[in-house]
């Protein structure tokens, strides 16, 4: 056992000491649960991170990328916060694009291709550092809790609590806080045309026995789908038939630790599907399983497969393939765009009709999965579960797909999971304070009908959730739940000192009758130039990052105030509070449906309440109504 540090938030120190009893739980050693050992172990917390097989911590199942629209911010958001993400995704980058620079810098969002092995290694290695963690090999097999009304401190007397996690070699590890970040094993079973294999990913076993212990303890579950896309070996594609991705010139870190990224960046290439292809999957839909009805589950609409573009989109031409190596020495290259459950000779015909892959070789097939996952109205917005406390669950459990989705919601269940055990506040995020934010609550107040995919168009208040203000939005929440170290705290408020040196500098310089902010406000103008008329502004100027955060809060000073107002109107519904317990069925004149809704998800706020799907504005007035004939609006 490594030695911990001293505990941060008061830990009971007889329990940290006995044998197989720990703080906090957490089980599952994907992006989730990475993030969610890391921030709770830091936080004091002795933390065990129990998972199949440590090699495999950290692996992307999928495409070995991180960030993109909607995503990048996010991992802006868990670095800002202090989480490992951005750190490993930095460590490991072979390209570095800036996505949507053409657009405004609301939906700007970073993206790296990455070494699958370097970014695994990376993740452990950090781990492996971390005081108070210990890794623990097994399977876990079943949920124990404390009967509802027991005593306990950390119980509530209406709620059950979690109290022991049994392993499937007999092991029994207690603990006051568990994190079930579980991905696609819960059941898993993957498909690869008219064959089924139960597993987690491929090579991987599935964790079966663990749905029936959520059921159990009363937890709802369902199904959902994913897939990926075949793999070819490097050697046996036509490159020169192929269109260059090139990575930017200058290239943007992930993490605010990062000073500059120096890694040489490797090409990705671009290619098309075509007519033939699209008939050679048309002739074989009856052996797809989505289609031949082996597969009953919902996959991503927004990430589809091939056999789905072809028949969702039938007069498409053609459809977009990117070549992306899945390391800097790999053989393996990801065929980003054509996920797929078709058998493996339609496979391979698909591949041999792509240009630029003619002659190449198929080293892993592509496959869908199925698994199981916990409809997401069943916990709060710290991740808890309503049903049995000190219960979190986090990543695709929750019906989320993707890395950087995963990690948000790790993160946050983490911290929370440390908290409870402390006796400490648990933590929020508001929809105007991060996109973490905003994927909670879409998950705990709609729910979901399909995997969930963070997209900028979801946020009410993209423009000041951009992902170059990550830090000023999350740092100092960050340092004051005692994730940010000093390090990163001191960082923080050097970069905050300069570009308040910077902006207070292009508000009193002027040249040629018009203030410095007038001339940068111009379109396209980057101010370069400026740094010979005013010296002063060159030392901002070697800073890119400082420089480029000044140019769009003058740009879209307009944009950013009028997004401030709005903010503060939505919080005017997002302040009220509903008082717990309430009985909606006892309210005059409320909807049946409204009813039903709001008690199934028992929102926190009014602004909460209105976003319930099926409530309409005059349910909401209904309840304003009620609220205030009970003496106030329940603040």
């Amino acid at each position: 056992m490594r030695r911990g540090r001293r505990p941060a938030l008061g830990y009971n120190v007889a329990t940290m000491m006995s044998r197989d009893a720990y703080d906090v739980l957490v089980i599952g050693g994907g992006h989730a649960g990475v993030e969610a050992a890391w921030a709770a172990a830091r936080l004091g917390a002795r933390t065990a991170l129990v998972t199949f097989n440590h090699a495999a911590t950290g692996r992307m199942s999928c495409n070995p990328a991180i960030g993109g629209i909607g995503k990048g911010q996010m991992v802006r958001e868990i670095d800002a916060l202090g989480g490992l993400m951005g750190l490993a995704a930095d460590e490991a980058g072979i390209q570095f694009r800036m996505l949507n620079r053409r657009k405004g810098p609301a939906v700007w969002a970073p993206r790296a291709q990455a070494d699958r092995e370097l970014y695994s290694a990376a993740v452990r290695r950090h781990l492996d550092s971390c005081d108070n963690l210990t890794v623990i090999e097994g399977e876990v097999a079943a949920l124990i809790t404390r009967p509802r009304g027991a005593a306990s401190s950390n119980t509530a007397p209406c709620q059950a609590g979690i109290a022991q996690v049994m392993l499937a070699d007999g092991r029994s590890l207690r603990a006051g806080g568990v994190v079930l970040t579980c991905g696609t094993f819960l059941r898993g079973l993957m498909h690869c045309g008219e064959s089924q294999q139960c597993g987690g990913r491929l090579g991987e076993a599935a964790a079966n026995a663990l749905s029936d212990s959520l059921r159990a303890i009363g937890l709802r579950l369902e199904r959902l789908k994913t897939g990926t896309p075949p793999r070819v070996l490097r050697r046996t594609v036509d490159f020169a038939r192929l269109q260059e991705q090139p990575g930017d010139s200058e290239p943007v870190p992930f993490s605010y630790m990062t000073q500059r990224l120096t890694q040489p960046q490797v090409c990705c290439w671009l290619t098309w599907t075509n007519p033939g292809v699209h008939e050679l999957i048309r002739a074989n839909l009856d052996r797809a399983p989505m289609y031949s009805g082996q597969i009953r589950s919902r996959g991503p609409r927004y990430c589809p497969s091939i056999e789905d573009k072809v028949v969702r989109f039938a007069d498409k031409q053609r459809h977009q393939i990117f070549l992306e190596p899945e390391g800097r020495e790999s053989e393996l290259i990801y065929v980003n765009g054509i996920a797929t459950s078709l058998p493996k000779d339609v496979q391979q015909g698909v591949v041999a009709l792509i240009e630029g892959l003619e002659r190449a070789a198929v080293a892993q097939w592509g496959y869908a999965i199925e698994y199981d996952f916990v409809p997401p109205q069943q916990i709060d917005a710290t991740l808890m579960t309503k049903r049995v406390r000190g219960l979190f669950l986090a990543g695709q459990v929750n019906g989320t797909s993707g890395y950087e989705e995963a990690a948000g919601q790790g993160l946050l269940a983490g911290v929370n999971a440390a908290r409870l055990v402390a006796g400490a506040e648990r933590v929020t995020l508001g929809r105007d304070e991060a996109y973490i934010g905003v994927m909670v609550d879409d998950l705990i107040t709609r729910g979901v009908t399909e995997p969930y995919r963070m997209f900028t168009s979801r946020a009410e208040h993209r423009m000041h959730l951009r992902y170059d203000n990550a830090d000023e939005r999350l740092t100092p929440l960050g340092r004051r739940i005692g994730l940010v170290d000093g390090a990163r705290w001191e960082r923080f408020r050097s970069r905050s000192d300069r570009l308040k040196g910077m902006l207070t500098a292009i508000d009193r310089l002027s040249w040629q009758g018009r203030s410095v902010r007038q001339w940068l406000k111009r379109p396209n103008e980057e101010g370069r130039w400026l740094g010979e008329v005013f010296p002063e502004l060159t030392a901002y100027q070697r800073e890119a990052d400082v420089w480029a955060r000044g140019l769009v809060e003058v740009k879209y000073a307009g944009y950013i105030e009028r997004q401030r107002r709005a903010i503060e109107r939505f919080h005017e519904l997002e302040d009220r509070s509903i008082p717990a317990g309430l009985g909606y069925a006892s309210i005059p004149h409320l909807r049946r449906e409204a009813v039903d809704r709001w008690s199934a998800v028992t929102p926190r706020t009014v602004g909460q309440a209105a976003r319930v799907s099926g409530i309409s504005p005059s349910d909401v007035t209904v309840l304003l109504v009620h609220l205030a004939g009970r003496g106030g609006d329940g603040r």
